[in-house]
């Protein structure tokens, strides 16, 4: 059975997710933030080198980075090939690994500055600032236009980018960021109504 490292108020419940649409065992290890700091007061460390989350254990398999997870669980589990193309079809298959790690690999960044940002109160680092004001209108509208012509990021199927676009959306929601992309919001929603996403939830949250 797979093992969840699973720190409460953070990505690693979109781990949770992608597990529960795959319709696989697993079980979970609940770590908590401390207050004060946001960092893991339990001791995450003894199960992964950086103390981050989320981290599997799959047998002698132990596993870190959100998109590195997701592709070792389609690769070894999505037998049926629900959640991913064929490899056999080149362009499909590149333009998920695209959408795969576009958010960890590009998107996360700008929004993860505008969360920081706004810990700083009213004196905000100005370079910083600028950044973030520029780069998250770039991404957002990226996502919006494209969900403007489809109703998942793949096309008409929700596949395993899905997980982590929908991560990107609740971080601009968080952030009070998703109001004017109208159809990122509503692709947001629609994910979050999804059965295997409230399985999670009740799983990882409650």
């Amino acid at each position: 059975m797979i093992l969840v490292h699973h720190l409460r108020i953070g990505r690693s419940i979109f781990t949770v997710w992608l597990l529960e649409e795959m319709g696989l065992d697993y079980e979970l290890k609940v770590y908590h933030r401390n207050p004060e700091t946001f960092r893991s007061q339990d001791d995450i460390k003894a199960a992964t080198p950086l103390g981050k989350s989320p981290t599997i254990q799959d047998g002698d398999i132990l596993l870190t980075e959100s998109g590195a997870i997701a592709a070792y669980l389609v690769d070894r589990y999505d037998t049926d090939g629900k959640f991913a193309p064929a490899r056999s079809d080149h362009k499909a298959w590149a333009e998920y690994q695209r959408w795969l790690h576009y958010p960890e690999g590009s998107a996360f960044l700008p929004l993860f500055l505008k969360m920081l940002l706004a810990r700083e109160g009213d004196n905000p680092s100005a370079v910083f600032k600028a950044f973030a004001d520029g780069e998250v209108p770039l991404h957002l509208s990226l996502l919006d236009k494209r969900l403007a012509e489809m109703p998942y990021i793949l096309g008409d199927k929700f596949q395993v980018p899905d997980i982590g676009i929908t991560y990107v959306a609740s971080m601009a929601e968080r952030l009070g960021e998703i109001g004017p992309y109208k159809n990122l919001k509503a692709y947001y929603d629609r994910n979050m109504d999804r059965e295997a996403w409230k399985r999670a939830k009740a799983r990882a949250v409650e």
